[in-house]
């Protein structure tokens, strides 16, 4: 895992908000994917606020993208906000622009 990775998971309702915080490789997506996958199976959404990201590899984004496509049934709506949304976004889950966040660029918690 990249040393200056990080996820904070706070309660939001009937979801999770997933604060990424430092580079995201392999071992980083890996972690992120368990962490959704540990979320209880009733969440019905989750935002993953991704400002905190500062170097995407492509590995890292292969391996997400690759492990995440058979969880995209899931019921759970997944939402990725923040600068590098565009980028860790899955092909069906929604882009969420910083004006979406009450405070202009922070996820409410």
């Amino acid at each position: 895992m990249a040393s200056n990775f990080g996820i904070a998971t706070e309660k939001k309702g009937d979801g999770f908000v997933l604060k990424l915080q430092g580079d995201f490789d392999a071992t980083s997506a890996y972690e992120l994917i368990y962490a959704i996958k540990k979320l209880p199976d009733e969440t019905v959404k989750i935002s993953i606020y991704t400002n905190g990201v500062k170097n995407i590899h492509p590995y890292g984004l292969d391996v997400f993208h690759r492990n995440m496509r058979p969880h995209n049934c899931r019921s759970t709506k997944i939402e990725f906000a923040g600068d590098n949304a565009s980028k860790l976004s899955l092909c069906n889950s929604s882009l969420l622009s910083s004006q979406s966040f009450p405070d202009g660029g922070h996820p409410a918690l």
